[in-house]
């Protein structure tokens, strides 16, 4: 799709109504005080969500089970199931750029990687699903004489799905369509922050024919709407893309209710490194900004500690400092910015407190590391480099999940694979050579769900995504997430 400025400005003009939940099939008030919606670009109110109270929570997961048990969309056969994915799929693409700007103006993402991060990886993710559902089925196990095995694939039941507010579209569609593809019901709670795309999915999945109940919606603070959800018996599996401190409490909700399965995606703290032998350091050098900065530094998998070798460091970080300064950082929805605001006010002062730190305990700024474009209203930081970066530092442990980017030397192969996995977190890294040997034992000893070689990024639907350690478990992404969605009956039939 061609982007047009003019066009891009009338959708973001456009009002946008008061929201409501989506239970049974049914548009409906929430029972808490609705929720101001800040639009990050100039922090301005753009509309209002409702709150779903705990009691709305449970009429929504009740209206789930009730969809699942009565076989709506559970007992449809397989390609009635496929045609309607198919059919919101399509009416995502026809709605792709309205979807991209109602994202952006919600959370702030650079409308460029908006339209193919968000609506345009949905529509895929929802065809890839699609296609699998009659292709995933069941075995005959080889077993004994006068014995037949089978083995049955069945759909869960109630699945309640937590999404963040960097990619929801994205992120969602990663939950809702495989749950969907199996035959499952979905309870969505999005985040407060970034809600609006996926109530409009909502509203497309309704005329693309997914069943009233099979699909609901229900928005408010964690606090109360996601406790609600995760404490709910009527869910039987939860699914979360978040902080590690939510993933903790999910976890404990899990044992004070049903038992419930939990699969988390949860923090990194991605290495990047890049050896002297690299093959082409100035686009090492561009790709590293791009890991860290690309949506302002709010992508799980960002490449958020370069790890670079001693005998290069200074020529890199120049390199790299060029780079990240050619970046133009403005309002999101304006084609000419390559770097957008950051969420909320709130992490912006995250943010700013983690640059902060960072000098205290002896790191280097090398460039950025403040506030700018406070005269908009919106939220906006200049990338931070903070060079000098020892392992007991701060940034160097924690997660920032914004546009600040930690530098450490090393000085050989042995000590980058100790820095790169001196870490509690395990989601995703880069390895930056020229030498294949050296290239495959980074791969294999570098504890991280995905290691990108030579580049960074850019893994589609069709390999997994899943995290180690702190960062989780269960893989997002790929035919092995269905096995989230799914439970195996064996039938054990004496012939």
């Amino acid at each position: 799709m061609t982007l047009d400025q003019a066009t891009i400005d009338r959708l973001a003009a456009t009002p946008v109504p008061p929201q409501r939940l989506l239970i049974g099939g049914a548009w409906q008030d929430g029972s808490g005080a609705p929720m101001p919606v800040l639009s990050p670009i100039d922090g301005s109110r753009l509309t209002t969500l409702a709150t779903a109270s705990a009691a709305d929570v449970a009429r929504a997961c009740a209206d789930a089970r009730a969809a699942f048990e009565d076989g709506r969309w559970s007992a449809r056969p397989p390609a009635e199931r496929k045609k309607v994915l198919h059919r919101l799929a399509d009416l995502i693409d026809r709605h792709a750029l309205e979807l991209a700007v109602l994202g952006v103006r919600d959370n702030g993402t650079e409308i460029s990687m908006a339209l193919k991060a968000e609506p345009g990886s949905a529509a895929g993710t929802f065809r890839y699903y699609a296609e699998a559902i009659d292709k995933i089925h069941g075995e005959i196990a080889p077993t004994q004489a006068n014995v037949l095995a089978l083995v049955h694939r069945e759909p869960i039941g109630v699945v309640g799905a937590i999404v963040p507010w960097n990619f929801p579209l994205m992120i969602g569609a990663w939950k809702i369509a495989p749950a969907l593809a199996m035959g499952n019901s979905v309870v969505l709670k999005p985040a407060e922050t970034a809600s609006l795309t996926l109530l409009r999915l909502a509203e497309l999945a309704l005329e693309a024919g997914v069943p009233p109940g099979v699909f609901n919606v229900v928005t408010g603070p964690g606090a109360i709407t996601g406790e609600a959800l995760a404490l709910s018996p009527d869910v039987d599996v939860l699914v979360f893309t978040g902080s590690g401190a939510t993933g903790r409490r999910l976890l404990e909700y899990s044992a004070r209710s049903n038992l419930k399965r939990c699969y988390l995606e949860l923090g990194g703290k991605s290495p990047n490194i890049v050896f002297a032998d690299a093959p082409d350091i100035a686009a090492a050098a561009k790709a590293a900004a791009m890991a860290i900065f690309r949506n302002a530094g709010q992508v799980c998998v960002a490449g958020s500690r370069l790890l670079v070798e001693a005998s290069i460091h200074d020529a890199f970080i120049d390199a790299l400092t060029r780079a990240t300064t050619q970046m133009s950082v403005g309002n999101p929805l304006q084609l000419t910015s390559q770097i957008g605001a950051i969420n909320s006010l709130t992490q912006l002062e995250a943010n700013l407190r983690f640059v902060t730190d960072a000098t205290a305990e002896g790191g280097e700024l090398v460039t950025g590391g403040n506030r700018i474009l406070a005269d908009t209203g919106g939220y906006y930081m200049d990338p931070a480099i903070v060079t000098g970066v020892a392992p007991h530092h701060r940034l160097f442990r924690n997660e920032v999940f914004g546009p600040v980017l930690a530098v450490t030397p090393f000085s050989t192969e042995q000590e980058a694979l100790h820095l790169a996995n001196a870490t509690d977190y395990g989601l995703a890294a880069g390895v930056w050579t020229g030498n294949l040997g050296r290239a495959h034992r980074m791969l294999r000893g570098i504890r991280a769900g995905v290691v990108h070689v030579n580049t960074y990024g850019g893994a589609d639907i069709t390999v997994p995504l899943s995290g180690t350690r702190q960062s989780g478990n269960g893989a997002d992404k790929s035919l092995h997430a269905l096995d989230k969605y799914t439970d195996l009956k064996t039938g054990w039939i004496q012939l």
